[in-house]
């Protein structure tokens, strides 16, 4: 045999040595089993969800609420969508927890702790604690919003 296939079948049998070796030596870990689905996961439509009502908090105007997954009393976290129709608001309130709005479209007015602020597409909104805030449509067109929370 010359050396140039002796070399490639020494390091093959090494190879094989080795993985019999690190085999005997350290057993590998049994693979892991990935979770099964969650009988609780769902998909949900605006259409399946949606709810006419007054402004929130003693607020003005028609809005319609989109209260997603409202039927799960063990979720974490609260999600809605909420379109402000002309004119409508949601009231000044003082506010328990960190709450998050999403602006998704439309043009309003946000009023933080006494200060007014211009909001449109795009712009997220964090109310923490102790704080006082209040949302008003402004625009030709419905305000719509994502809002976020945790569940109590």
């Amino acid at each position: 045999m010359t050396i140039r296939r002796l070399v490639p079948a020494i390091l093959i049998a090494a190879a094989v040595a080795w993985g019999s070796a690190a085999t005997t030596a350290a057993p590998r870990p049994a693979p892991q089993s990935k979770p099964g689905p969650n009988p609780g996961s769902r998909i949900q439509r605006d259409v399946d969800v949606a709810v006419d009502q007054p402004g929130p908090h003693d607020g003005t105007g028609m809005t319609t609420a989109y209260p997603f997954f409202a039927d799960l009393k063990d979720l974490r976290m609260i999600f809605r969508k909420r379109a402000l129709h002309a004119g409508a608001s949601i009231g000044a309130h003082t506010q328990d927890d960190d709450e998050i709005y999403y602006v998704i479209s439309g043009t309003g007015a946000y009023t933080l702790d006494g200060k007014t602020t211009s909001v449109s597409a795009g712009t997220a909104l964090l109310t923490r604690p102790g704080s006082t805030h209040s949302l008003k449509q402004t625009g030709k067109d419905d305000l719509v919003v994502l809002i976020t929370y945790l569940n109590k």
